[in-house]
């Protein structure tokens, strides 16, 4: 069992590619190294596979955070999650139901209006966190830049409130209002969520 993200850049062209590259290829790098388990295709698409489901979700917010962090540009994502079935030296050449189920929701996210989702064999499972996730993009498509380097934060390190206001050179109670303004206790249920309902589903490695 194991999951793969499917996403591609929102608004890339109106950007220059190095400054969303650069935090992209950094939260990718936390994955695992490429171009085994990521690969950056067609100029702002990318593939990734995590090893253990249980993971995918919080690298996918991790994922939109360090993207976020760039003025104008967001992130469209599908978490696929099944059976490997061919293991190959590049992630573009392993095939299984994972990388079929992360292809096919990457392709409803357009329609569907919807920036992150996730994908499996569990109709039930998939409809409950979808809606999760949903209600929880509502705020994460509207983090400012200054909300999503403190999610990147918070993701990246065990740092308490006095050490992030420290590295953003910021008073606590800034800090205490950014974390309010990122939801970002929200965000932690709902992966919280995700990871009980994936594990009671055996879906972890």
């Amino acid at each position: 069992m194991t999951s793969v993200i499917t996403g591609d850049i929102i608004n890339s062209r109106n950007t220059e590619a190095e400054k969303w590259l650069k935090p992209l290829k950094e939260a990718l790098d936390e994955i695992g190294s490429p171009p085994k388990s990521w690969e950056i295709y067609r100029g702002d698409s990318f593939q990734a596979e995590i090893l253990n489901p249980l993971d995918a979700l919080q690298h996918s917010i991790a994922i939109k955070a360090a993207v976020k962090q760039v003025k104008g540009v967001d992130v469209r994502m599908c978490i696929g999650i099944g059976k490997k079935e061919f293991d190959a030296a590049t992630i573009n050449e392993s095939n299984g139901e994972a990388f079929i189920r992360s292809g096919e929701g990457y392709e409803q996210l357009s329609s569907q209006k919807q920036n992150l989702m996730v994908k499996t064999a569990d109709e039930a499972f998939d409809e409950e966190i979808n809606l999760y996730l949903r209600l929880l993009l509502v705020a994460m498509d509207n983090w400012t830049p200054k909300s999503a380097e403190y999610v990147r934060l918070n993701f990246t390190g065990d740092l308490k409130q006095e050490e992030i206001a420290k590295k953003l050179g910021i008073t606590q109670s800034s800090v205490s209002e950014r974390h309010k303004r990122a939801y970002l206790e929200e965000v932690r249920a709902v992966i919280n969520r995700y990871r009980k309902k994936t594990e009671a589903l055996g879906y972890e490695r």
